[in-house]
């Protein structure tokens, strides 16, 4: 049985054949009459509404699970919950605070599972990342790539994708929040590298995709005040975006702080795609789910 935990989990080509089915309109209804549960530790608003919608297209019904509702390891072990899920619903999605949560689920083998998101990766934001970089750069092949903020969850999956599909990968990052050398080997071997800059301006250089997102992400808000003196000095603002030059665009994973990693003239600006971005999250998503679907079958 196929799952999607990671991009590391797809060939090159298969990740091309999830791009193409993610820019088509008239896929077949590979859901109809199926369910599909989504699990939400974490809340989102792309996620929710990208998945349930990308279900609805493919002729499926998604049911929304908040996690009182199951109790994960509470009132029920996260296999029993993806167990007694498989008796109604063709695929389970699960966004959840730990990687080892979806990894658990796949351990039951009962029905495909795909992560919406954990503290490891953020695999459907990759695709809709990748899916967004083509229909503007029309060739991934490459590009270069810079991230300039952590190296989280997003990040991470980004690296990834953008090895699988030849481009080069930039972060710029302050010093305690590169990679881990556990993640450089999970992107290496995967084909790519990571250039690693300190300075945003330096890292951003005739780049074709600057990306950015908060410094506290969800889990991490505590750390608010310590990021942010961290971080001063990676704010992705005017002067970033022109040393990236004038056709560079620009990405954000949102929700985006603003005034803090972004300015308000970039995220609104010429060079922004971000808009777009959020609406290839459903249409990824449907890719995705019709892949796995086919894949699965």
């Amino acid at each position: 049985m196929r799952h999607f935990l990671e991009v590391d989990e797809l060939t090159p080509e298969e990740l091309e054949v999830i791009l193409d089915k993610s820019e088509k309109k008239d896929l077949p209804r590979l859901l109809d009459g199926k369910g599909m549960a989504i699990l939400f530790e974490k809340p989102s608003t792309r996620t929710r509404n990208a998945m349930e919608m990308a279900v609805v297209q493919l002729g499926g019904h998604p049911v929304y699970i908040r996690p009182e509702e199951v109790g994960l390891d509470k009132r029920e072990s996260v296999e029993d919950i993806v167990r007694t899920l498989s008796c109604y619903h063709a695929m389970v999605g699960a966004r959840v605070y730990s990687h080892e949560t979806v990894e658990r689920m796949t351990s039951v083998d009962a029905v495909p599972i795909l992560n919406l998101l954990s503290d490891l990766a953020h695999p459907m934001q990759a695709i809709g990342d990748l899916l967004t970089m083509r229909q503007e750069l029309s060739v991934l092949e490459g590009r270069t790539v810079t991230f300039v903020g952590e190296g989280n969850n997003v990040a991470r999956s980004l690296a990834i994708a953008c090895a699988l599909s030849g481009m080069s990968f930039r972060l710029a990052s302050p010093p305690g929040f590169e990679f881990s050398p556990t993640d450089i080997d999970t992107i290496e071997k995967a084909g790519g590298a990571v250039e690693h800059f300190e300075s945003p301006t330096e890292a951003v250089d005739m780049a074709d995709v600057v990306y950015t997102d908060t410094w506290a992400s969800m889990g991490h808000e505590h750390e608010a005040e310590q990021r942010a003196v961290a971080f001063a000095g990676y704010q992705v603002d005017e002067a970033v975006m022109a040393a990236a030059g004038e056709k560079a665009i620009f990405l954000h994973c949102l929700p985006a702080k603003r005034g803090q990693e972004v300015s308000n003239p970039v995220l609104d600006g010429p060079q922004s795609r971000v808009w777009a971005q959020a609406a290839n999250r459903m249409h990824s998503a449907r890719g995705v789910l019709a892949w796995l679907c086919e894949e699965n079958s």
